[in-house]
């Protein structure tokens, strides 16, 4: 069955029961931590085939290791560029017959190349575009927007392309930024909208309920 379906610049992603993922990490692995416990539970009809890390210290590996789940680690030092660290990390991808990339945490800058255009997913923990972009990751993004003073904030889920933070949206979710707010509990008020908005973007791929026509994501 093929990927997906692309006619003059719409593409369609086919359906798929259950999804391949394919997770990309670099840390915690809190958000493969919450799609593993949603298949798990049956209220996710995905299977995660491959994890690839940007390095073995990542805590979130352990979570690949309980689920028996092959690993991979690729170190940008040990790629003498762009397009050769895009392929040691697809290459995997390919090879487990992945259906979809999730970037969870995922904090290398990576190509995308033409096979996987649309088929590569990350979430950003605020309202793209503002404070999206490089540097902005994790605790950054809830510092800036404290700073900024702005009333509420969020999370987006998006296609990646080659620039960070740039692919089309999926899926926002907004949270208020209360005036007591520190980074750790704004962060902490994101990532509970982050564990239902990209699970929901994953489903929506997975059923086929979705187009993508230029820079707009239709959700069927």
């Amino acid at each position: 069955m093929p990927q997906s379906l692309q006619t003059e610049n719409i593409f369609y992603p086919t359906p798929k029961s259950p999804l391949k993922l394919a997770a990309l990490i670099s840390g915690t692995g809190r958000t493969l931590r919450n799609v593993l416990a949603l298949i798990d539970e049956g209220k996710l009809d995905a299977e995660v085939v491959t994890v690839l890390s940007s390095t073995p210290k990542a805590r979130g590996l352990q979570y690949a290791e309980m689920a028996s789940i092959p690993i991979h680690v690729v170190n940008r030092r040990d790629c003498a560029t762009d397009e050769g660290f895009s392929e040691a990390i697809f290459r995997p991808c390919r090879d487990a017959g992945a259906d979809l990339v999730m970037m969870a945490g995922f904090v290398k800058h990576v190509l995308i190349p033409p096979d996987f255009e649309n088929r590569v997913m990350n979430i950003h923990p605020g309202l793209v575009p503002a404070f999206c972009g490089k540097g902005y990751f994790g605790h950054h993004v809830h510092e800036a927007a404290i700073k900024f003073g702005v009333k509420v904030s969020g999370c987006t889920v998006h296609f990646v392309d080659n620039e960070y933070d740039h692919g089309p949206i999926i899926i926002q979710k907004t949270v208020p930024v209360l005036e007591d707010d520190t980074p750790d509990i704004l962060a902490a008020r994101v990532f509970a909208a982050e564990c239902e908005s990209y699970p929901e973007a994953i489903r929506l791929y997975g059923a086929g309920k979705m187009r993508v026509q230029g820079r707009r994501v239709i959700l069927r």
